[in-house]
This record gives C-alpha cells, structure tokens and sequence, in this order.
C-alpha cells in the first residue's frame, strides 16, 4: 500500500541568506485574484450596510375602523381578502392591493371574538360577546347592499371566546366553557369535549392532520383534542397561561405557544416534557402569533407594542417592527404569498408589513435577481464575521422596550446567581441543575 504524505522542499521557500528577499507564492492562474477573499468581505459588508439602509418594512394600513381590532382572518384560496372584526361589533372585508374597504357589515352587539373562513372560502364564520355563531356568505364584496343578512344564526348559551374551521371537512370547533365540534349544516353540536377548566382562550385546527385540535385554557393549560374520539387527549400545565397557538404547517407535530411570561415556546407534541426552544424578546404578554406558509418562521405580536420575527429554530427575533402610533398589538397574520405580514392593533388600524424588510417590491429584471442572490451567498458567507454580525442585528427599537429588556435581563442574571451559589453552598446533588425549559412545564395530564 502506497501512502501519500505532504511534503516540502526547503530550497523553495528558505533563502540563503538574510539579506535575501521572501519568496512569494504566486497562482499563476487568471481566474483566480490574489485578493478575491478581500474582496468578498468588502462587497459582504457593504451589501449588510446597504440592507439596513433599505429596511422600510412599512407598506401601508387599512383604516376604517371605529374601534380596537380583535381579530383578523385569512382567505384560503384568495391573497387579496382580508377580513377584520373589531370590539364594536363589526366586520370589514378589505381589498388588499388596493387598500380598500369593500363592504362593511355589523355582524355582532359587542365584542368580535373570532372569524373563520370556510376550507374552500365560500363562507365566514364570526362569533362574538352575544353568544351568536353566525355563517356569511364570503361574495359580499360583490354585494352593493348595505343591510346584510347572515346565511345561517345559531344561538348558544354561552360566550364563544374562538372559533377554528377544520381544513379539510365541513365541520368546525368552538371554545368557551367547553369545546364544540359543529357541522355546517346543524345547529346543534355533534360532540362536546370537556376537561373541566373554567374558559378556554383560543382553539386551532392542524392544517396537516385536519381532525387534531390544540387549545388554551385559563389554568395555564394547553389541552389536545382529536375530533374523531370521545374524549381529549391530553393536556400540559404551564407556569403562565397561554394566549395563543399557531400550528406549523408544514411539520405537523410541532406547534409554537404565545405565553403571558414575555415569552414564545415552540413544542414538540411527541415530547411535551419541555419545550424544544424558547424565543425571547419581547417585554410584555406576547397575545399573538402566526406561521409562514414555508413552517421555517412565525411572527408574534406582543403588548408591548411591537412584532417580531422569529426563525423558528432560534432564540432571538430576526427583526422587529414597531411606529409611532401602533398600541397593542391584538392579532397578526402571515400572508399566503409568504411576502407580507398583517397587524391588528388597538388603536383602530390594520397595518401591511413586508415579511423581509429590504426586499424589493415589484417586478425585478434577471440582472438584479442574479445581483440579491450573489449579496445574499456573500453575506451567508460571512455572517459570523464580527462587523457584520454586529451590522446586521442591530435594531432600533423604542426607549420603552429598551429600558424594560435591560432590567429583565438582569432580573434573569440575579435568579441564574442565586440558583448557582445555593448549588455551590448545598450538599453535592441535593440542589441539582433544572433545565431551563424543564421548568415551564409543571405537568402533563392525560
């Protein structure tokens, strides 16, 4: 067996004496520039710089409302529709390019809690503070009529809080004090799953597996139900209620949660012991959160009058989007395009963000697509660069939030200091070390 080692000849590279100059290797090659590496960092850098500079996420907002947004609702098949309900009671339908209001319909006395598309879009489902369900006809934006009437009412007898239709099949969910499955064409619930909570907060289909449900309650609990069984499943506490859950659709077992602790934890419903991450930055109760149609990142709305945008396999937002004038922000969406995000918040407006900030809007020439895509190589490349990195994460953000990051984190570095000199000052393995995630979840019930 013949074995190849590297070897070098001295009389190429020492010289005679010291007077004699250092022999530079030169590649003789013309395709390759001595400072091509040099080059590349400059032009990555410059490309960070001028990424920043064109970070005008801002696209527009629908105004038209009278009163604090509650809920926003996607069309299924549809990019430009968009439906808005706000604490009054009313429900606009909004033509989304044209950022116009087409048709305005006061569905409900009071409080709008949730709206729902059908799985093929024909029909809306709306449900509000007069314990109504109520079934709309989706092609009143073709309707020159100003007094609309619902296609069918129900009447139930307690406050519905969320509705959620199933992807697939005619039939959808509702929460309260319990969680009903209805069918379209009934007006009475063909199942009733109970756990025994007080209220239950938010419910969600899985867009993969169409007969699952997710749903949080008011003891801090998230409770799994399939439609198709007489009972739920199973159910995770955790040490602050969740606001609100938004399956992956693409991955069907994972699912991320907006909890009251400032926090977003994404799980992994084969193993709820603990959370795969939790995703930080947000100083107030996170109330809302939605995925990319791609299942790689989700945006979350938070009190503290921000949205962020998160990878959904990392800690930390990616960016964050913030004005002036938004308040609280109540509900959010992600466009089907996955170009766009949607924002509802308190103080009557529904706001279009771009998902990417610096992205081009419009139609883009061969040249310049071939120009992002070698800049967005380059800036991969040398992403852990320290300029770079320092570059492109930086964000401005209000006074507000900063102050309040800063003392959270000190808050959290004051209990990790704590916990580690009890363990130094404590009998070996009478203190032992708790993962941070294994302390979010008290227990599982099933």
């Amino acid at each position: 067996m013949k074995v190849k080692v590297i070897s070098r000849n001295p009389d190429n590279y020492v010289r005679e004496t010291k007077k004699d100059i250092h022999k530079v290797f030169r590649n003789y090659d013309s395709s390759l520039h001595p400072f091509e590496e040099a080059r590349e960092y400059v032009r990555a850098l410059n490309a960070t710089k001028l990424e920043r500079v064109f970070a005008k996420p801002f696209v527009g907002n629908l105004d038209g409302h009278k009163d604090g947004i509650s809920v926003l609702a996607k069309h299924a098949k549809c990019l430009t529709m968009l439906l808005s309900g706000s604490y009054d009671g009313e429900v606009k339908l909004w033509d989304v390019p044209n950022r116009l209001c087409r048709q305005t319909v006061v569905c409900h006395d009071g409080y709008v809690r949730g709206i729902s598309f059908s799985n093929d879009g024909s029909r809306f489902f709306t449900i509000g503070d007069d314990k109504c369900i109520k079934t709309w006809d989706s092609n009143l934006i073709d309707s020159d009529e100003d007094d609309h009437e619902p296609l069918n009412t129900i009447l139930c007898k307690t406050v519905i809080t969320a509705i959620s239709h199933n992807y697939e099949e005619p039939f959808f969910a509702t929460c309260g004090e319990t969680c009903h499955i209805w069918d379209e064409t009934r007006n009475s619930p063909i199942k009733t799953l109970q756990w025994g909570v007080d209220t239950l907060y938010d419910i969600r289909y899985n867009p993969v597996e169409t007969s699952l449900m997710a749903a949080c309650c008011s003891d801090r609990g998230i409770i799994f139900y399939d439609q198709r069984e007489i009972r739920p499943l199973r159910k995770i506490v955790m040490t602050l209620r969740p606001n609100q859950l938004a399956w992956n659709p693409m991955q069907a077992y994972y699912f991320t949660v907006a909890s009251e602790d400032y926090n977003l934890y994404t799980f992994d419903t084969r193993k709820l012991q603990k959370p795969l991450k939790i995703h930080g930055g947000h100083v107030s109760a996170v109330t809302c959160v939605d995925y990319a149609p791609t299942g790689r990142e989700f945006v979350a709305g938070s009190y503290d009058k921000t949205v962020r945008i998160y990878d959904a396999h990392k800690a930390n937002s990616r960016d964050v989007y913030h004005t002036k004038r938004m308040q609280h922000v109540t509900c959010v969406g992600w466009s089907l395009d996955n170009k766009y995000i949607y924002t509802g918040s308190d103080e009557m407006n529904v706001r279009l963000w771009k998902a990417r900030a610096s992205e081009k809007l419009g139609a883009l020439q061969p040249r310049e697509k071939q120009a992002f895509k070698y800049q967005d190589a380059l800036k991969e490349k040398f992403a852990a660069h320290p300029q770079i990195r320092r570059i492109a994460q930086h964000r401005h953000v209000p006074k507000m939030v900063h102050k309040e990051r800063q003392k959270l984190q000190t808050v959290k570095q004051k209990v990790k200091r704590k916990e580690e000199n009890v363990r130094k000052n404590s009998r070996p393995g009478k203190v032992p070390y708790v993962a941070e995630g294994k302390k979010k979840v008290l227990r599982q019930e099933s």
